[in-house]
């Protein structure tokens, strides 16, 4: 079972990382037969990977046409904001006990080096150190199940192939990390709250970076 495990996630990571290339764009079907042979595996630690890229929004599995890489759509990530900002600002209320100095000082370190990272045009650790942001008080928490669902969503959002970085919308939400630090300080619960749910997810407030960042096209959502 080990051994199956690790290959299933060795599919996983493949495909993954097909994907945030844009080697498997959205709208394509997967050659599931080219990926085997690719790999050298069989069917069934495909077929778990592309069960669980499913389950995270990734593609979708269409019985008798195959497995289509689902694009992201303007609702896709108005969905996934509203579900961030209610889990994220949930942890910031019932942990806010928990935000010492010293998280705080690793918080404003951090935001330093996003802020350096994202001036450096260095993406990839931008996006390592905002992670490690929000699991200062995510971390916080005990319910796992919190953190299952909150990864795969910004790995949807953040992986996706026709996402481009913004600075000047980027340089908001370093501001806005920034106003969520000095309302903790403050020992202002509802402030920090607000800021991570209305505005640091608030879609939107968002909105018309958003559409331009994924190349969307204005629609209701």
């Amino acid at each position: 079972m080990p051994k199956y495990s690790t290959l299933r996630e060795k599919v996983y990571k493949y495909l993954r990382k097909e994907l945030t290339r844009g080697s498997l764009a959205s709208g394509d079907f997967v050659d599931q037969n080219k990926i085997c042979q690719h790999l050298g595996i069989s069917r069934a630690p495909l077929r778990d990977a592309l069960i669980q890229l499913e389950t995270e929004g990734f593609l979708e599995i269409q019985p008798r046409r195959g497995v289509k890489i689902r694009p992201l759509s303007l609702q896709d990530i108005k969905d996934s904001y509203d579900v961030l900002g209610t889990l994220e600002s949930g942890v910031i209320a019932a942990e806010f006990h928990r935000l010492t100095p010293h998280r705080l000082a690793r918080m404003e370190s951090i935001n330093a080096a996003l802020y350096k990272a994202l001036t450096e045009r260095r993406y990839k650790s931008y996006y390592e150190l905002n992670i490690q942001f929000h699991d200062i008080f995510l971390n916080l928490s005990d319910n796992r199940l919190i953190r299952q669902i909150i990864y795969p969503l910004k790995q949807r959002l953040y992986d996706f192939p026709g996402m481009n970085y913004d600075h000047a919308w980027e340089m908001v939400n370093l501001i806005e990390h920034r106003r969520l630090i000095e309302s903790i300080r403050a020992e202002n619960r509802e402030a920090a709250v607000a800021v991570i749910k209305n505005e640091h997810w608030g879609f939107g407030w968002h909105r018309p970076h958003l559409i331009k960042v994924y190349g969307l096209a204005e629609r209701a959502a």
